[in-house]
């Protein structure tokens, strides 16, 4: 069970501001490409499930995802995740023909199938590019990211942590102690990305 706080920022303005303030704990900035699939009649989405390939920088890296049963209430997202490293050139393959999914060696893939059924192949539903800037602050992974999608751009800070309420609390402390407008996320950015629409 993966456990975030998600923080909406305002604007490119508190984005700025954010990154600014943080940029004594940078650690890494991640330039990633997510792009997500479904069963050709539709079987993961019907069971509110997620496959993705996420490709970071120039394909030095390819991640695929499979995420169930995600709840997000005041700011707090859990969610059922499993990951393995793919082959990137595997990955873009399955992207250019994405039903090359079925047939490759990959644990999380042979789980997609035998849990979800999905023997008519596989569908590429597209995706959406991600900027986001690792800090490492009062003990916690913060991940600031802009998220670039068709409708416009979204500024959000994830924190995963065993003690979401406790991050939250020193993640708000932080924004208004330096006056950055900020709210509770309400959507993942998978389900944006499907809203064609920023919340």
């Amino acid at each position: 069970m993966e456990v975030e706080v998600k923080l909406r920022l305002a604007d490119a303005n508190a984005h700025r501001r954010v990154t600014s303030l943080l940029s004594p704990f940078h650690v890494v900035t991640h330039r990633q490409k997510n792009l997500f699939f479904d069963g050709a009649a539709s079987e993961l989405s019907e069971r509110r499930a997620v496959l993705r390939l996420r490709f970071y920088g120039d394909d030095e890296r390819c991640v695929v995802s499979l995420k169930a049963r995600a709840v997000l209430v005041d700011g707090v997202s859990r969610v059922e995740e499993d990951e393995e490293d793919l082959d990137p050139r595997v990955g873009r393959e399955c992207v250019a023909e994405p039903g090359k999914l079925g047939s490759v060696e990959s644990r999380v893939l042979r789980r997609v199938k035998e849990e979800f059924g999905t023997e008519k192949g596989f569908i590429g539903l597209g995706g959406f590019g991600n900027v986001r800037n690792v800090y490492d602050w009062k003990g916690l992974k913060l991940e600031v990211d802009e998220t670039k999608f068709d409708s416009g751009i979204l500024y959000e800070i994830e924190c995963e942590s065993a003690d979401p309420e406790g991050a939250k609390r020193l993640l708000e402390e932080f924004l208004k102690e330096n006056e950055i407008d900020y709210s509770y996320s309400t959507a993942s950015k998978f389900a944006i990305f499907r809203s064609g629409k920023l919340p």
